[in-house]
């Protein structure tokens, strides 16, 4: 563990060290503001919950979180320093592990500095707060689903924008397997059975589950599955380069 702790320490000073950490935030929180009250009519609503906040989480980390994790193995590739991190006394694994848990740490910091809407929302009503945390733990998921897509990505080549873009493309198409029209335009032609085959592999099905509450273990173990296999594809990739 000791390795992995030094390289979070690492990854995480050098994204506060840059403004990536602090333009993500930043961003996060108004665009999250202004899509939680102007967009999704917060108060019009007339109700106690944060609905209108989680809704807008999948496409907001559509492209935030590509915009924080892209950096994460293209910038080594670039700078040359690949070679050099791996020659050093830790495992591809723990590198990894390392890059990954510290920018899983940004998302989670930017994901917490959003409580203000949690007192608002407890200010003016009596909301659910079990529901509240369950939604705040599927969106913790589903950024980190994002971003070990993103660490996969960035592996695959040392250009940033591509890492960004192949990542996006990605992201965008677990959130259009569920996504609602899609699914009722699959329906017009395709059995229910695979609609539903289809609509399993989406982050939308999945998070709008553990949003409403239900914290189903179908759905920890979606997003669980989606990191590991990411990170284990990322490992894959690594030692390829290590090897040439």
């Amino acid at each position: 563990m000791k390795p992995i702790l030094t390289i979070t320490k690492r990854e995480l000073t050098g994204y506060f060290a840059s403004p990536v950490a602090f333009v993500f935030i930043v961003i996060f929180l108004m665009l999250s503001g202004f899509f939680t009250f102007m967009v999704g009519g917060f108060f019009e609503r007339g109700q106690a919950s944060l609905e209108s906040f989680f809704a807008w989480h999948p496409w907001l980390y559509l492209f935030l979180v590509p915009a924080v994790g892209m950096r994460m193995w293209s910038e080594e590739r670039r700078l040359g320093t690949l070679e050099l991190l791996l020659t050093m006394p830790v495992t591809p694994w723990q590198a990894i592990l390392g890059k990954f848990f510290a920018a899983w740490l940004v998302v989670a910091l930017a994901l917490g500095l959003t409580f203000p809407i949690w007192l608002t929302v407890n200010y003016l009503g009596n909301p659910d707060n079990g529901i509240i945390l369950a939604g705040y733990l599927g969106s913790f998921l589903m950024g980190g689903a994002y971003l070990s897509i993103t660490a996969m990505t960035s592996a695959m080549t040392r250009n940033q924008v591509v890492a960004f873009i192949v990542s996006v493309v990605l992201s965008l198409f677990l959130i259009l397997a569920g996504y609602p029209p899609v699914t009722n335009l699959l329906t017009a032609w395709a059995s229910p059975l695979l609609v539903d085959a289809i609509a399993a592999f989406s982050v939308m099905t999945h998070f709008e589950s553990i949003q409403k509450g239900v914290i189903d273990s179908r759905d920890i173990l979606y997003f669980l599955s989606v990191i590991v296999f990411s990170l284990f594809t990322t490992g894959v990739i690594v030692r390829t380069h290590r090897a040439g």
